[in-house]
């Protein structure tokens, strides 16, 4: 089975970000390697919600184009989407359902109502994953 391998350092990161931004979802990009079914995460790249939504978010393209120069710069790839939901449960949204089929990549939500950090893959359907 597939998983997503995150360091306690990175989850601090990420949800530090999240709750940084509320009331607004927060997002990053997740860099790293994939080996055999594990996406291994080597750099988080905190971005910024253009949308500055708290149901909704949109890495901008000058930051999009940021992290894939990173990843390039450091010999990686886009291993995962991570962003928050401030006032729902960790699951993915229909919106975020959408976007997935566009990022075929582990996405991982942070509640800042539950405190809860998932991963999900969309594979004929939205799966969980685990985080190790």
């Amino acid at each position: 089975m597939e998983c997503i391998v995150l360091t306690q350092k990175e989850k601090d990161k990420l949800i530090t970000h999240a709750i940084e931004r509320q009331p607004n979802e927060s997002c990053a990009m997740l860099l790293g390697e994939k080996i055999d079914d594990a996406w291994n995460v080597k750099e988080v790249f905190l971005t910024e919600n253009m949308d500055k939504s708290q149901t909704n978010f949109t890495i901008s393209p000058e930051e999009l184009l940021k992290g894939y120069k990173l990843a390039e710069k450091m010999q990686l790839e886009l291993v995962g989407v991570f962003h928050s939901h401030p006032n729902s449960d960790a699951t993915p949204s229909d919106t975020d359902k959408k976007f997935m089929q566009n990022n075929p990549v582990p996405w991982i939500i942070f509640s800042c109502m539950t405190n809860d950090l998932m991963a999900y893959l969309l594979d004929s359907d939205v799966i969980e994953i685990p985080i190790k």
